[in-house]
């Protein structure tokens, strides 16, 4: 029997599974000069990362007193993104790895993303990890984003898995906020440093403080092991 029977594994996608935050950037820049804003930077970018993509342009909207609706920025931002999603996404090498050895033990695995489920699927597609994470949920199919629970809590229910028996990986502190609602431990890899010290990290099971730089699949799939309800 496998070291890890009993668990299951729920992934947010950007910046957990794959370094997708270079591409929401530019989509978001390119996004906001089409709409009259031209100065929008990586630190302004910086205060939306682990918010949902509606969320975000929802916000933008009354920032900039912008004309156009919601649902036409958020078109346009997915568009724009999903052009750079299917060509230039980047699989964190150790992230591959560890989806790669729950595979191998049979652990159920999700996704659960505030990206839309196109994007969701379009990086997995061209990533290859379609191959192994084929249960996926994104904030668009449920009521609340992150930190709310509720992409977590569906994620659970299409494994069939009790939430208090799923781990959740992470890299932003809204979404350290949700697994906790959820009921589900948490492996926290900070994608921004100075998040690091977030209330919302502390309550992590395994906090790697130095994010991804930090992570290892081995050191992951043994905490695991040893931490198994």
């Amino acid at each position: 029997m496998s070291r890890l029977s009993g668990i299951s594994v729920i992934f947010d996608l950007d910046g957990t599974l794959v370094d997708s935050e270079p591409n929401y950037y530019e989509a978001g820049r390119q996004t906001l000069a089409a709409h009259g804003v031209p100065d929008f930077t990586w630190a302004d970018h910086e205060r939306y990362v682990g918010i949902s993509t509606q969320e975000t342009v929802t916000r933008w909207k009354s920032l900039y007193g912008l004309r156009a609706s919601v649902a036409e920025l958020l078109a346009d931002k997915n568009r724009r993104y999903l052009a750079l999603a299917r060509t230039a996404t980047r699989v964190y090498p150790e992230m591959r790895a560890f989806v790669e050895l729950l595979a191998a033990e049979g652990v159920p695995m999700a996704v659960a993303s505030g990206s839309s489920a196109a994007a969701i699927d379009a990086i997995l597609a061209g990533t290859g990890l379609d191959a192994y994470l084929r249960t996926t949920v994104s904030a668009d199919e449920v009521d609340r984003g992150k930190p709310a629970p509720d992409v977590f809590l569906e994620a659970a229910r299409r494994l069939g898995a009790e939430p208090a028996h799923c781990v959740v990986l992470e890299d932003a502190a809204p979404g350290a906020a949700a697994a906790h609602a959820a009921g589900m431990r948490c492996i926290a890899i900070p994608y921004l440093a100075a998040q690091a010290d977030a209330p919302e990290f502390a309550r992590a099971g395994l906090l790697l403080r130095g994010g991804q730089e930090e992570f290892t699949a081995r050191a992951a799939h043994d905490w695991l092991a040893r931490s198994r309800r």
